[in-house]
């Protein structure tokens, strides 16, 4: 019997462009496998171990075993787009008809105006821009007048960037719930993201203080119907934000990639049944979006470092899922999320070694499957691999 499942998405972690990439721009992106040609000395053995070589179309990238300890595949992403909510919530079971809308030439004067109003102040910004770009060029006006900085990327996005010592984290936090509430219907992006940051002029850096405000999810997901269950669903990371606090019984934010691996070993070592759902942004937000290669792939070899602490601490009813949400390949010219598969590496004293689950049609048969190893039904999307993973 299974009374537990851990799941970190090592958020952007895409492993292989999919086959409508080129609807995204995106053809060519392969996160890990671009991170592993370009960055010498690149090493992640304990992934290796698990099989994450022996993934279609990995193993000509990264070290294929004999015997992998794990279970392993790729899915595909069955809805539209390739941002974070998205991937997380088709995990969880919920696969979108429609994308989420995106605003590649900046809000309609009519939408910043309303949220103008609402928050009783002006605004700057209002553009397609890098984070860290837009407030080392907007910034010095920022702090002189006190207005927000309003920005969006190709994701379906609406960034506030402000300094902590102009509006005050809470201030900040007030305003991107109001937005939030102002941004539905034809504008209700994903994300509502609040993007504080400190320092001086030209030299302005973004702080572990954001804050995601996202869409309630438009069903039910796994989380739900796990708590429904009377069982444990433990959001570490901004696992929380992404699903609008809904089907989630304890959350904890982290500072970073090892914060959150920390407070996952804490939580597996601790009397919980259910759910523990880790996000690790870092990969992402610090790495990914800044096309730095040499950081991401650091950032790759920490976690793996940390691989074998968080499986002895695991408890023998215990089954580890290790997947991504999207890719954000830090090697090609974009700076944005890429449209690719997401590898799936399964381990558990419960769990049959070297089985290949070969290309999964959605993110979904994650979540399904979570379900059927919890005993729980549920009406979610996806198809359970549990029978060809779960020890007899």
């Amino acid at each position: 019997m299974i009374n537990r499942v851990i799941i970190i998405v090592l958020d952007s972690l895409g492993i292989g462009y999919l086959p409508d990439a080129h609807k995204y721009g995106d053809e060519g992106s392969n996160t890990l496998g671009n991170i592993a040609k370009n960055y010498k000395d690149f090493r992640i053995d304990n992934m290796v171990k698990l099989g994450i070589g022996n993934i279609e179309g990995m193993n000509d990238i990264i070290e294929s075993i004999c015997n992998p300890i794990g279970a392993f595949g790729r899915a595909a992403e069955a809805s539209y787009g390739k941002d974070t909510t998205t991937g997380h919530w088709e995990i969880a079971g919920l696969i979108l008809s429609k994308p989420f809308p995106t605003f590649p030439k900046g809000f309609p004067d009519e939408l910043i105006e309303s949220i103008e109003k609402s928050i009783g102040m002006k605004t700057i910004g209002n553009e397609v821009a890098s984070g860290t770009e837009i407030i080392n060029r907007l910034g010095d006006l920022h702090v002189k007048t006190g207005m927000p900085i309003i920005y969006t990327s190709a994701d379906s996005v609406l960034q506030i960037a402000v300094h902590e010592e102009v509006i005050e984290l809470e201030k900040l936090y007030e305003i991107c719930k109001i937005v939030r509430e102002i941004m539905t219907g034809p504008y209700g992006v994903g994300r509502i993201i609040a993007r504080p940051f400190i320092g001086k002029s030209g030299q302005y850096k973004r702080t572990e203080n954001r804050k995601d405000f996202s869409l309630k999810p438009i069903g039910k997901t796994v989380l739900d119907y796990i708590k429904e269950e009377g069982l444990d669903v433990i959001a570490i990371g901004k696992i929380e934000d992404i699903f609008a606090s809904q089907g989630i019984t304890i959350s904890v934010h982290t500072k970073d990639n090892m914060d959150g691996v920390e407070k996952t070993i804490e939580f597996i070592k601790s009397e919980n049944n259910g759910l523990i759902f880790t996000n690790l942004v870092d990969f992402d937000m610090l790495y990914g979006h800044r096309n730095d290669v040499i950081g991401y792939g650091n950032a790759i070899m920490e976690f793996d470092k940390r691989l074998p602490q968080i499986m002895e601490t695991m408890k023998d009813d215990d089954v580890l899922i290790i997947t991504a949400d999207h890719g954000c390949d830090p090697v090609t010219p974009s700076t944005d999320h890429s449209r690719e598969y997401i590898p799936i590496l399964i381990y558990g004293n419960k769990i049959k070694s070297n089985v290949n689950l070969g290309t999964r049609d959605c993110f979904s048969d994650i979540g399904a499957t979570v379900l059927d190893l919890l005993n729980i039904q549920g009406k979610i999307e996806g198809i359970s691999f549990k029978s060809l993973i779960l020890r007899e």
